[in-house]
Formats: structure tokens, C-alpha cells, sequence
């Protein structure tokens, strides 16, 4: 058994977040033990994202502290895996030449080969040959999982790196999942939340029978002790009508449906390669508001994709004031080596011009954020406790079944369910009073 400290440092999204409690959990079953800070560790380890320049830009800073780090201590082991070390799997160990290992998102369990192998000097594994949820995991939270279920997405959407670092949609086996769900609800579980990049394609390629993401929901809404289940991130392509009746029936699907959006342009998202135009956009919106009224619906937006007119963005802000969304996450577009958007290069938007138009969006988000958070109040809504309030420890913090950050005074531990009445609401959180103690408040008056 090899042994040692080790070092996590995570960019980008959820499954990435994923990844690194997989890849913890393996280097603790190998005997290595997390350590504070990149100083102390004997293995510094990076999972990286790409899928904005930014984050690229984030993570190199990062990587030339961890050659400081190798230079004072040269025993010292550097690690890159993820979308980043996918999409460099040429170029990596020329250009950064004190990296150690590198593995791309299917190859997380390779790692254990490298460090327990004789081999010197660098090595690299970027095949899409395995799930990380086969690995085990080192949790934070005692009362939520993440599960992966599947990888890889089928998609070409034009600004989108994915697909070439994560290959193509492959789904986990029915059995596979509700067996880890079922461990997860007996060590103490209550809220999972199911991970893919195009979550709710799970099944179809399942072999000898397909599935449907809408029998997987039912499958795991049946385990005992499971109260919640979430997902991401969906497609709206396949947002159908059998998903959107599971968010209806299932009692632990909770109302909250993330539906990215994009932009609110048919021509745009035409150019974006996404599948649908804005008039199918509306369809599963209005599906939505008929069959789960209160559910909350958030969303990704792009602003200054090429060839955005204002004409174009105009579209994009009445979908915005039309849908009202509970939430979005917005961002400017940053082209992606190796996608097409990149060579549209003659057709960028001008940075003051996508900053602008940013700001106005953002704008149009909280108002109606605001607006819509107002159906809240005045409320008694079960709210799954989460800890204490960062700013605040005398108060609790947790989040309804809308994915709506709660804070409110009352006791609990994180897990549990309290009842809290709305007392006040912003367009990004609530706050509260847990119903016990507002009526023993009323009636002491």
C-alpha cells in the first residue's frame, strides 16, 4: 500500500466536485490522508474545467504554485486530471513538464496504477473507458450524495468543449444505481442529487433494454429513507412529457426543473447547434407551469454568442420577462479551442458591447428572480436543514424543495426537515422563522 498526504484543488462543475470525492475516497482506501494545504502534501492533485477560458486561466496560476512547491520539495508528485487534461492530452507534458501524471475524467482510477507502480517519469491515460462512481467516495455532507449516472454527452452543441474531453452519452446500469442509492439511504442519506451531462438522455443506451430517465426517478423515489432527489443538467430536447409528470407524481422529485435556455433567439440557438428553437423552448415551459404550478425553473444563458444582434438579445430578455425564472447562471461567451463557435472569430461581439448587454440581463434575472420569490411569503415550506448560517451562526441555513436558500432561526441538524414560515424573500434566498417557534411566538403575545 502506498501512503503519503495528498492535495485536492477543484474547478468547475458538479461532476467535477463528484470526481474529486471519488478520486479522495480511492487515495484514502491506498492510505494516503488529505492534507491542509499544497505546502504539506506529498501528491498535489488538480481537477479541472474547460469549459471556460477563465477557468483555464484560474487553474494555470494554480499549477505554477504547485511547480514552486515541487522545486523546494522535488519528491514531491504533481497531478492534472479532468476536462482540462483531456483537452491537452498533446501538449501538456511539453508544456508543463513537472507534471507528473495526467488523466482525463474517465481514466480517475489509473491514478492508483501510476503511484503504485515503479514507473519514473510522466504518464498520461485519456481513454473513455470508466465510470468515477465505480470508485469509492469521501462525502462532506453526511445527509446528501452526489450520483453519477452517466457520462459523456451526444450533443454538438457549437461552443461546447465537452463531448471531446468526456466522449460519448453512456449510461449506468438500472441495478448499479438504485444498489449505490439504496447503500447511500442506509449510511444516513436523504437528498441525492443525480449527475450527467445530459442527464435526462439516461437509458437509451442501455442494453439489451432501454430505459428512461422517468423510470429511473420512480426506481429511486421507492428507496426507502431517500425524501429528495434533484438532478443535473438536463437538455430541453429531452425534457418530456414522462419527466415532467415524475416532478408531478414522484413524492421525492423535488419542484425545481433546471432548463437551460441559452438564448431566447431561434437563429442564435440555431448557430449554437442546440436542437430546439425558442417556440420548443416555450412548449416544456408552459408543460411545466400545467403540470407542477409551483415548480421553480432556473437556467443558463450566453450573452454576446457570434453573430448576436441586439435584435437577438432583445429575444433573449422577453424570455427572460416572459418564463421568469427562479435563477439563472449567466455568462459572456469565451470561445473553446477545437469547438466551432472558435472559428467564427470574424463574428465576436464586442466585449463593451457583451458586457453591456450582461448587465441589463442580469438586471432582468433578480427582478423577476425577486417576483417570483414573493409567492413564497407568508408560507409554511418544508426545508431541508443544511448547517448554520456562514454569516450568522445564531441563525440555520437549508433550502426548500425549490432549491431556495432558507435562513431562519429554530434548531436542528443538518438533514432534518423543518417546517419554516417565509417571513422575507430576495430574488436569491428566503428568510424565516421555524413554524414551532413563530406560533409559540403568537400565542406568548
Amino acid at each position: 500500500m502506498v501512503s503519503g498526504r495528498y492535495h485536492v484543488t477543484t474547478f468547475g462543475c458538479q461532476m467535477n466536485a463528484h470526481d474529486s470525492g471519488r478520486i479522495e475516497g480511492m487515495l484514502e482506501s491506498l492510505g494516503y490522508a488529505a492534507a491542509p494545504n499544497r505546502d504539506e502534501a506529498d501528491l498535489i492533485l488538480f481537477n479541472t474545467c474547460s469549459i471556460r477560458e477563465a477557468a483555464d486561466s484560474r487553474f494555470v496560476a494554480h499549477l505554477m504554485e504547485a511547480r514552486a512547491v515541487k522545486r523546494r520539495r522535488p519528491e514531491t508528485i504533481i497531478g492534472v486530471g479532468g476536462c482540462w487534461a483531456q483537452s491537452m492530452k498533446d501538449e501538456i507534458f511539453a508544456e508543463y513538464p513537472f507534471v507528473d501524471v495526467a488523466f482525463g475524467p474517465g481514466q480517475a482510477a489509473r491514478l492508483a496504477e501510476f503511484l503504485a507502480s515503479d514507473s519514473i517519469g510522466a504518464r498520461g491515460f485519456f481513454e473513455f473507458e470508466s465510470f468515477t462512481a465505480d470508485l469509492p467516495m469521501r462525502r462532506e455532507q453526511g445527509h446528501h450524495a452526489w450520483v453519477q449516472i452517466s457520462v459523456g454527452c451526444n450533443c454538438r452543441c457549437s461552443y461546447c468543449i465537452v463531448p471531446s474531453t468526456r466522449g460519448r452519452e453512456v449510461s449506468r446500469p438500472l441495478g448499479d444505481l438504485t444498489r449505490e442509492v439504496r447503500a447511500l439511504a442506509a449510511s444516513g442519506v436523504v437528498e441525492v442529487t443525480l449527475l450527467g451531462q445530459n442527464v435526462n438522455a439516461w437509458g437509451r443506451d442501455l442494453r439489451p433494454e432501454r430505459s428512461s430517465f422517468s423510470a429511473l426517478l420512480a426506481a429511486l423515489d421507492g428507496i426507502e429513507g431517500i425524501e429528495r432527489i434533484r438532478y443535473t443538467s438536463p437538455h430541453p430536447k429531452d425534457m418530456r412529457e414522462d419527466v415532467i409528470d415524475a416532478h408531478a407524481t414522484l413524492e421525492s422529485v423535488c419542484e425545481h426543473i433546471h432548463l437551460p435556455l441559452q438564448s431566447g433567439s431561434s437563429r442564435i440557438l440555431k448557430r449554437m447547434r442546440r436542437t430546439y428553437d425558442r417556440a420548443r423552448y416555450m412548449d416544456r415551459v408552459a408543460m411545466i407551469r400545467e403540470r407542477v404550478p409551483d415548480c421553480a425553473i432556473t437556467t443558463d444563458i450566453i450573452v454576446g454568442f457570434p453573430g448576436e444582434t441586439e435584435d437577438d438579445f432583445a429575444e433573449t430578455l422577453a424570455v427572460v420577462e416572459e418564463v421568469g425564472f427562479d435563477g439563472a447562471f449567466t455568462f459572456v461567451f469565451s470561445p473553446r479551442r477545437g469547438t466551432e463557435a472558435a472559428a467564427m472569430e470574424e463574428e465576436f461581439v464586442d466585449g463593451d458591447v457583451a458586457r453591456e448587454r450582461m448587465e441589463r440581463l442580469v438586471e432582468a434575472v433578480r427582478r423577476r428572480a425577486g417576483e417570483r420569490a414573493e409567492r413564497f411569503l407568508g408560507r409554511e415550506l418544508e426545508v431541508m436543514i443544511e448547517g448554520s448560517s456562514r454569516d450568522d451562526p445564531s441563525q440555520l441555513r437549508g433550502r426548500t424543495r425549490h432549491n431556495r436558500n432558507v435562513y431562519f432561526e429554530g434548531m436542528g441538524r443538518a438533514g432534518e426537515l423543518a417546517p419554516v414560515l417565509i417571513t422575507g424573500t430576495t430574488s436569491q434566498s428566503l428568510t424565516g422563522e421555524m413554524a414551532l417557534v413563530a406560533a409559540a411566538q403568537r400565542l406568548s403575545r
